[in-house]
């Protein structure tokens, strides 16, 4: 299901589910505004309760006020960090369904869209938070500003040579890498059969990533995908012992023995250039020898 798309004079929210944020969101709110829309400020962006930006009641009674309110067209999480896991069963999204909007955000942010599509099968957008605007590329809030007002969003994507050429259509879904292990076998999770799956993650040991990698092939949630698509892995850490492989090798291996297109170096994840992606929308994957093409349909 589509939510409806944002037209001017709209009123959008910025609450915060998971980490306090470390300065105000001027910028961001002024960007909003020069979209035409009305900013509502939740509590949490000024709240903070140890690293959480308020208790997990505050937090999910921001998000709840926000899923209950008509008039509220569309949802940003100001950010991401940890915290959403902990507030996603105290939510009732039953007005949400009645009258569904757009939920912004990545990274931690991943929960609330697995549960979502998994469960509502709502759209979600995966894109830029406020906390980014500063360093975001133009691009990417563009594509962000797009998305939210149902404007056309084409991407191509440069070679890479670990790509796996091949052409797939499917409903894209995914996420951070870690926050899909962490919501595995829980009501939010998603069902992979048959989707596009896009996949991120930063800060991450290269370990780490092979594990968990490992995790969602063993879990048969990776051998009947339609295609995969790899944005940023960033940040990657390793032991004094060097692992060997890179993110994008240690991916690569895990997956290739099945048959589907795989790009990399998707703009999309921690980094400046986040290009938005809606989940639960079909998109069209073409990798080809040269370029890569994904378009929704």
């Amino acid at each position: 299901m589509t939510p409806p798309y944002l037209k001017k004079g709209d009123k959008i929210a910025i609450t915060c589910p998971a980490k306090k944020l470390p300065k105000p969101m001027t910028d961001a709110v002024t960007l909003l505004q020069s979209w035409g829309l009305e900013v509502v400020i939740g509590e949490t962006l000024n709240a903070e309760y140890h690293q959480f930006a308020g208790d997990d009641d505050l937090r999910a009674r921001d998000m709840q006020r926000f899923l209950d309110d008509d008039n509220i067209k569309a949802i940003i999480a100001a950010r991401g960090g940890y915290g959403t896991v902990r507030i996603i069963d105290k939510l009732d999204f039953t007005r949400f369904v009645q009258h569904p909007k757009w939920l912004v955000g990545f990274s931690d942010i991943t929960v609330l869209h697995a549960h979502i599509c998994a469960n509502y099968s709502i759209q979600t957008i995966h894109g830029q938070m406020p906390v980014n605007v500063w360093d975001a590329t133009p691009a990417s809030l563009e594509t962000l500003r797009k998305s939210l007002f149902g404007e056309e969003v084409k991407y191509e994507v440069d070679v890479y040579p670990l790509n796996r050429k091949g052409e797939a259509s499917g409903v894209l879904v995914g996420g951070n890498l870690s926050l899909l292990i962490s919501v595995s076998g829980s009501v939010s999770d998603y069902d992979y059969d048959g989707k596009i799956l896009f996949l991120e993650d930063v800060g991450e040991y290269l370990y780490s990533i092979d594990r968990m990698m490992r995790a969602l092939k063993r879990a048969g949630k990776l051998k009947n995908l339609a295609g995969l698509i790899i944005g940023g892995f960033t940040e990657c850490k390793d032991n004094d012992i060097p692992f060997g492989q890179t993110a994008e090798e240690i991916i690569a291996e895990v997956v290739k023995e099945y048959h589907y297109p795989v790009c990399f170096n998707f703009p999309a994840g921690h980094i400046p250039d986040n290009r938005a992606l809606v989940f639960g929308k079909i998109i069209n994957l073409k990798v080809e020898q040269n370029k890569t093409y994904a378009y929704y349909i």
